[in-house]
């Protein structure tokens, strides 16, 4: 599939993603790796529901995708998106009312998806009063509230510090090897990417293709000391050397731009 913005013939029409092409079986944490503006995050919406590519398709579970898909796809954005006048527990509750489910079930679940992210004795606190770590969790205990066999993952923990993103990390893995969830998370760290990933798409600098996909022979969940092992630093270091020179590419082409 292809995705442009801007009508054709104008010049300030930018293909975002070019050809990309992917098939993700199910029960895959796949991550999307490439420099800013090479049509990651475009994917990602394309997946979802929430924009349509220029050429191409998208096939959920073989059907095509025309809009969003809230029984199938449940999606986790990088800025924690809670409502802030709601507690917690309301939040998930919300999610829950739009996906149709009975009261009854929409407690059970929010209940459930708290304890899945050790977030049961802050069910009652507003979003304010969490920090940046537990807003995340709290925004993926709503996605998991869903109860989706897809979840997609834009950046979630790009905002946190690099300890905290790794332990969630952690948790994701686990969260992957527990429920067998197909999981396509957007991620610009080397280190995470290899971390969480059972395959890597490296994505060329705009117009977005995807240059290689990167196998990480690792079972999930992910432990402690794969993090500090020489295979997943040969690893980086491999993911480096192909992002390098797509990553100058985009800071030359911004300059051009910009200039």
């Amino acid at each position: 599939m292809s995705q442009a913005f801007g009508a054709v013939g104008d010049p300030r029409r930018v293909v975002a993603l070019e050809e990309a092409s992917l098939d993700i079986p199910r029960g895959e944490l796949l991550c999307l790796i490439g420099p800013s503006g090479c049509g990651k995050s475009t994917l990602l919406n394309c997946i979802a529901g929430l924009a349509r590519p220029s050429a191409g398709k998208v096939l959920v579970d073989g059907a095509p995708v025309r809009g969003p898909l809230p029984q199938k796809v449940a999606f986790v954005f990088q800025e924690a998106a809670l409502f802030p006048w709601r507690t917690i527990f309301d939040n998930i509750l919300l999610g829950l009312a739009f996906q149709g489910t009975s009261r009854a079930e929409r407690v059970e679940r929010a209940r459930d998806a708290l304890a899945a992210v050790k977030l049961e004795h802050f069910a009652q606190h507003y979003p304010r009063q969490l920090s940046g770590g537990m807003k995340q969790r709290a925004q993926l205990a709503r996605a998991l509230a869903l109860q989706t066999d897809i979840l997609l993952m834009d950046e979630p923990f790009a905002a946190l510090d690099e300890q905290t993103r790794m332990v969630l990390g952690e948790d994701l893995s686990v969260l992957l090897a527990r429920t067998g969830k197909t999981i396509v998370f957007v991620t610009h760290s080397l280190v995470e990417a290899v971390f969480l990933a059972d395959r890597v798409a490296v994505f060329s600098a705009r117009p977005g293709r995807i240059k290689t996909i990167l196998t990480v022979d690792e079972p999930h969940p992910r432990q402690r000391g794969f993090m500090t092992s020489d295979k997943l630093t040969r690893m980086r270091n491999d993911l480096y050397e192909l992002l390098h020179d797509e990553v100058r590419r985009t800071m030359e082409m911004t300059a051009t731009v910009t200039s």
